[in-house]
Formats: C-alpha cells, structure tokens, sequence
C-alpha cells in the first residue's frame, strides 16, 4: 500500500471513529447541530454513529484487505452526500455542515487513491 494512501486512510479512520463516537455517545456539542438539520437524537446511536464506526473498522481492515478499505471509503462517501443532502434541504449551515463536506473530501480522496 502506498504511503499516501495508508496516511489518508488512517487520517479518515481516525475522523471517523472520533465523530461515529460522539454521535454513539450523544455529545452535547453535535446535538443542535443535529437538531437544526431535522435529525432525530435517536438515529445518533444508529444509523448515523453505527455507519460512522463501521466506515471507520473498515478503513482500518483495508489496511491488510484493499478491497475492504474502497467498499468503506464507497460506503462513507455514500453517508457524507447524504448527510450534506439532509444540511441543504433545510438551509443548514452550521459548523456540522462544514465537518461533514471535510468528511466527504476525506473519504472521497481515501477512494480515489484506493481505486488507482
């Protein structure tokens, strides 16, 4: 695996265990944010903070199982258009909405370099 693409994949992992852990853990720092964008707190344990964790264990196996870190990063980038999707449709644009277009530079740039 390229260095690169171990830095940017551990870099990503690392992103998203943090904030699939907040989201677990409901930190009150996320949740106006959530509230804002019309999300449930129950959905912050699952799906959001599951899909969160699961990108994340993924990124991290890909390591020794390529395949695996392009399905994660597929699957992350996935979440993140949704999620920007959900900041939109309600004019949303508080700083989660800013983490949240980060987060989809990162896994996007984890799959483009996991596909080439």
């Amino acid at each position: 695996m390229h260095p690169a693409l171990t830095t940017l994949t551990l870099l990503t992992a690392a992103a998203n265990l943090f904030s699939g852990t907040c989201a677990v853990f409901h930190l009150r720092a996320i949740l106006p944010g959530m509230s804002k964008a019309g999300v449930p707190e129950s959905w912050l344990t699952f799906p959001i903070g599951t899909l969160k964790l699961a990108g994340a264990f993924g990124l991290l196996a890909g390591l020794w199982l390529p395949a695996l870190s392009t399905a994660a990063s597929f699957g992350l980038v996935l979440f993140f258009v949704c999620a920007l999707y959900t900041h939109i449709r309600v004019s949303d644009y508080t700083p989660q909405f800013f983490l949240a277009c980060t987060f989809l530079a990162l896994a996007s740039a984890t799959l483009a370099l996991s596909v080439s």
